[in-house]
């Protein structure tokens, strides 16, 4: 697992061992940045990287010129190779981490916005509508946040939740990512 583009280029990353963690293949990080890069400016964007495991997610957009990233994970083991891995890429200080549950830090980050958020959660949990709901709840969009879906392919993930609503789906293996953004 490595960055992919920008400042940290080449960059290997430590991942998470012995959890349930599944690292996000980098030919998936790939396609999902170029995706992004079609539909907003990650330079100059705030991200939120939830669920964030080694962080590989939230980094890769902090390389590519992110102002900002949030990173929440409520495992002690995922959050220490985060510190470790932002270390690794000089780009500590443009970086926020928490040791919280989820829905609990989208709570807590009321009043901030984020342009892009990326949302890994364990597979097979039905966390993502809840998730979704407290995200929208929140108000913690910007007005053109797309939000990233890494789930199981078989996974019942809706077209819409609230107001987002997905605008793209891509399949890789067992792995699905669908993208969501705020309808008017």
């Amino acid at each position: 697992m490595r960055v992919i583009s920008g400042t940290a280029r080449g960059t290997k990353l430590k991942s998470v061992e012995g959890l349930s963690t599944r690292p996000t293949l980098d030919r998936v990080k790939e396609s999902v940045f170029n995706i992004l890069n079609s539909d907003i400016e990650i330079r100059g964007s705030s991200v939120l990287d939830l669920f964030a495991g080694s962080g590989a997610l939230g980094i890769e957009a902090l390389s590519r010129g992110a102002s900002k990233c949030v990173f929440v994970d409520k495992n002690a083991a995922s959050i220490k190779v985060v510190k470790e891995n932002l270390e690794k890429t000089r780009l500590t200080d443009k970086a926020d981490i928490y040791m919280l549950e989820a829905v609990a830090a989208v709570s807590r980050l009321r009043g901030e916005k984020f342009d892009v958020v990326f949302l890994d959660p364990p597979y097979s949990k039905d966390i993502v509508p809840r998730i979704i709901d407290e995200i929208i709840s929140s108000g913690i969009l910007s007005s053109e946040a797309v939000v990233v879906v890494e789930h199981d392919k078989d996974d019942a993930i809706l077209d819409r939740y609230g107001s987002l609503a997905m605008f793209k789906t891509r399949q890789y293996g067992g792995t699905a990512v669908s993208f969501f953004e705020l309808e008017e």
